[in-house]
């Protein structure tokens, strides 16, 4: 008899711990009884009645989920493969149980067509300039239609862009004239300031008494800190001028005294 009454009690003590469940506190359960939902168990101690009332442990953190590189075809016909990264949370537990089985993998499939889908309404230069207004679109519809499922899409990141070979040859030849017109520009702009320059400076040369004696004075004075050079220079146009004044009076005093 009292091995009868010990059976008993075990039986009710393991009974009592198999009803006893412990939701954690990033966690809700949800709760059926007789298969029908009952309630949502909060974080703590929690007692079900076995056999017929059963649970869901669903996680209310904020999850990472990534979107599979998908083949897309861009507005302008040009093949290229996306993926992105997509974060979700659980809003209401019971909807993500009841409304959709597996509501992680349905909110991964979700967001594989959709991007494909809104990839294809851009040109290939628009996508790959504009990735946070595709990311923002794909994700105002994919939370829009997981909204059923009790689930917050709060954000999404386009993380590659993957182009064919041949189109990589032809963008970067694209990005090579680009820079190569921006450097004929620079050196043409350069040319221009050096000439107004050049020619300030020969106007100042020209119009200041013996600016250009004082600049060749420089210049020579410059070229003989080096002992190695040969220096080869012109003689102002002044002095010749003063020498040929001289060589006209010697020859008018020559021809007075004959």
């Amino acid at each position: 008899m009292a091995f009868f009454v010990s059976a008993i009690i075990a039986f009710v003590i393991l009974i009592i711990l198999a009803s006893l469940k412990i939701v954690k506190e990033y966690e809700r359960g949800v709760k059926f009884t007789l298969g029908k939902y009952s309630g949502i168990m909060d974080p703590g101690l929690r007692l079900l009645v076995p056999i017929i009332q059963s649970w869901e442990r669903v996680d209310m953190r904020v999850k990472a989920v990534d979107v599979p590189s998908q083949e897309c075809i861009s507005k302008d016909n040009v093949s290229i493969k996306v993926n992105a990264v997509l974060y979700y949370r659980v809003e209401k537990a019971e909807k993500a149980i009841i409304k959709v089985e597996e509501f992680m993998y349905a909110v991964s499939q979700l967001a594989q067509t959709t991007m494909r889908n809104i990839v294809g309404e851009f040109e290939l230069d628009d996508i790959l300039q504009k990735r946070e207004v595709i990311a923002k679109k794909i994700r105002e519809i994919v939370d829009k239609d997981t909204d059923p499922w009790g689930i917050d899409v709060s954000k999404i990141e386009i993380k590659d862009i993957e182009l064919p070979q041949d189109m990589k040859r032809v963008i970067s030849k694209e990005a090579e004239a680009e820079r190569e017109k921006r450097a004929v520009i620079v050196k043409a702009q350069g040319e221009v300031i050096a000439a107004d320059n050049l020619a300030k400076a020969a106007k100042t040369l020209a119009t200041g008494p013996g600016a250009l004696h004082l600049r060749t004075l420089q210049s020579i004075n410059a070229l003989s800190s080096d002992q190695s050079n040969t220096v080869v220079f012109a003689i102002p146009l002044e002095v010749l001028r003063a020498f040929e004044g001289w060589s006209k009076s010697g020859e008018a005093v020559h021809k007075k005294k004959e």
